[in-house]
């Protein structure tokens, strides 16, 4: 599972079968189960390279087709066990922060804005001049899962990545004022809690950057 904390969409074993498993077999091109992880990695790379023949165009139209069918969590679900460096590994993240940015805006939100008053440096340091805010990075996700995103896919994961970095800094920045935890029973454990979650979103951050910079060594193909 990715480092991104709040927003882990059930595992395949952990959920009951949905009426998008069918399509998922059929994703593959065909009816045998054990094509479906090899659409999984199709998939990916057909959203993000772009249809380069017949065959990825053909594939790129099935999983839109199923995104927009039976939902994005239904094609997110095929990369969970993905490595965290390929690019199905970088778009499960992507997926998992999407989800996570819409299930809680207002906290996402202020954090990121926290963040970014409390590291303007790292702003600089990330290599991004003007890091997406959640909203933003919602929407991005949303072009890339379902094949219609512009731009060079490394700058799409360093931007997610930065914007990582910075709710990191807001995220910490909460656990190191007790007064904003005094609302749990338990206030040293809430700022513990906040202080791991600021450490998996950091965590994220350098996946997603591994993955862009083997983009752009051309070592995903």
């Amino acid at each position: 599972m990715p480092d991104v904390p709040g927003a882990q969409p059930p595992r395949r074993h952990h959920r009951p079968a949905m009426p998008g498993d069918d399509a998922l077999v059929a994703l593959a091109g065909g009816v045998d189960p054990s094509a479906v992880q090899e659409a999984a990695h199709a998939a990916a790379s057909a959203l993000v390279h772009g249809a380069r023949s017949a065959q990825d165009a053909e594939v790129t139209r099935r999983v839109v087709r199923l995104a927009q069918e039976e939902g994005l969590e239904v094609i997110a679900s095929l990369w969970a066990d993905a490595p965290a460096d390929s690019l199905a590994g970088a778009l499960w993240r992507l997926y998992v922060l999407r989800t996570w940015v819409q299930r809680s805006p207002a906290a996402v939100a202020q954090q990121f804005a926290e963040g970014r008053r409390h590291a303007p440096v790292l702003e600089v340091l990330a290599g991004v001049a003007d890091p997406p805010g959640p909203a933003e990075v919602a929407a991005v996700v949303d072009q890339v899962l379902t094949g219609v995103a512009e731009g060079d896919f490394a700058v799409t994961l360093e931007r997610a990545a930065a914007f990582c970095r910075i709710v990191a800094v807001g995220r910490a920045h909460h656990a190191d004022e007790p007064r904003r935890t005094e609302h749990h029973a338990d206030p040293e454990d809430a700022a513990a809690a906040l202080t791991r979650s600021a450490a998996r979103l950091l965590r994220t951050a350098e996946q997603l950057e591994v993955v862009a910079h083997r983009w752009r060594a051309g070592e995903l193909g």
